[in-house]
Order: C-alpha cells, then structure tokens, then sequence
C-alpha cells in the first residue's frame, strides 16, 4: 500500500547521472472524481509512467490497463481515462534513455504503448514497491535516481545510434525545433530523405515532426509557468509564425484549444 501523499503534483529534476535519460520526474496524486478523460498531447520525449495506486486506462487507439508503461514518441494526442483514484510517477524518458534504460530504440515504441514487463529484462513489480514504500516524493525520488542510475550502467547507453542522427536531434532541440529541415540535412551532410529515414528509425518521429512538438512542448511549458503568459507572447517567443499557429498545433497536437487544455492542468 502506497504511504499517505497529499493530493497535487511535485517536480523535480533527476541525480545529475540520470539526466540524459531522464528530463523529469512528476509525482502526482488524484482523488476520485467524476469519470472523464485527460489528453496526453505530444512531446520529444517518451512517456514512462509507474502507478504506485491504482492504474493507467488508455482508451481511444490504444486501449489497455497498465500499472507500469512506456508510451513512444507520437505526434496524436493520446486519451487517458480518469476518475479513479491514483498516485504515480511520470519521467519525461528521452529517446536516448529508451536505449540506455530498456535496450531497445525509442522508434521501436513509436506510436505504441507497452507494458513495463513486456521490455526485455523489466520487471516492474519490485520498482513499484520499493517506491510505494517511501513515505515521500523526496524519498521516492531518491529511489528512482538509485534504480535508473544502474540500469543506465548496466545498459549500452547510446552505442550503435549513428552520430549524425544524435546531432539532428541536439540541433533540433538548441533551435527550440525552429531549424529548417534542409539546412539540417546539409549541416549533417545527408539528403533529407535519408536524414528522415534514419532519424525517425531511431526515435519514432521525422525530424519534421519533431521540430513540431519540440516547439509545442516548450510552449506548453510557458503556458503552465507560474506567470501564465499570454498566447500571443508564447507564440511570438517560441518561434511560430503568430498566435494562430500556436492555436492550430493546439487543436492538432491537443485536440482542444489553448484554454480548455490549460483548465486540465497544475500549474508548477
């Protein structure tokens, strides 16, 4: 049985050894409520979810229950089932830690959702209890740090991922994903079919569509600082073309407007 956690959400960054792996960790705890569903919107990083108490529904395209789950890098929203009560842990996996951490390549996730157990070697059940078991975020965090950092040591790390492919995605990610595509096929020195082909093998998305919710993520990440700025500021900030543009990728990538995907979420 999971200790007592007050309802909320708690950040925190990974042990520094962690960090390439790892972006975040979110400890989060929801009461009961009236059943509805929260939108999972695209990001440049994996989902890694660990439910400490009750469990993850995946309704929509990929329906399952989960205790402990892996969702690849997607440029749909996903759709998450909420009303139970629940407390769990999501790291922002990079597509380097899928490797590092489970030995497989974050494009062979692209698009799918899987079982914490069905990764060769994982197994979930005793994370899930060392964690439940730690009486606070600090201290669960603290056990995170401990596992991941061994299992990064036990892994390869990014051995075998082409070196052009980790610089297209460095250069992507310092451009805030405002780097044309044919500019970084050149830096790299491959066509852009190539460059595309490679890319998107090794962490489930073209560079394009990686641009795109690299700038979205960030945007979503300002929107939901404690200074809540406009969406117009956002916008201009982040590279998009105006305040329209921002709002298109909302109802693409979201699947809802700016305001009503806001309303579903802490802020920091």
């Amino acid at each position: 049985m999971v200790a007592a956690t007050e309802p909320g959400v708690r950040w925190q960054r990974p042990a520094p050894a962690v960090r390439p792996w790892v972006a975040t960790y979110t400890g989060y705890r929801m009461e009961a409520g009236p059943p509805g569903v929260h939108i999972g919107v695209p990001s440049p990083h994996l989902t890694f979810l660990l439910c400490l108490d009750g469990a993850i529904q995946m309704v929509g395209d990929t329906p399952g229950r989960f205790g402990a789950m892996v969702a690849g890098l997607h440029d749909v929203p996903d759709r998450i089932a909420q009303g139970e009560a629940q407390t769990g842990i999501q790291l922002r996996l990079t597509w380097r830690g899928a490797r590092a951490l489970f030995g497989t390549r974050a494009g062979d996730l692209a698009a799918d959702i899987v079982d914490l157990d069905a990764l060769p070697g994982r197994c979930a059940a005793p994370l899930l209890d060392r964690l439940a078991c730690a009486p606070t975020w600090p201290e669960r965090f603290a056990v995170l740090d401990a596992e991941l950092t061994a299992l990064a040591a036990r892994g390869r790390g990014d051995r075998g991922v082409r070196p052009e492919v980790g610089y297209a995605w460095d250069r992507l990610e310092e451009t805030g994903g405002n780097l044309r595509i044919a500019d970084l096929a050149a830096e790299v020195g491959w066509s852009r079919r190539h460059l595309a082909e490679h890319f998107r093998a090794e962490t489930g998305l073209a560079p394009k569509a990686a641009a795109r919710v690299m700038r979205f993520e960030r945007a979503c990440d300002r929107l939901r600082s404690p200074a809540r700025p406009s969406l117009a500021a956002v916008a201009a900030d982040g590279g998009y073309v105006d305040q329209a543009h921002l709002s298109r990728d909302f109802r693409d990538l979201a699947g809802q407007t700016a305001t009503a995907w806001l309303a579903d979420r802490p802020t920091p």
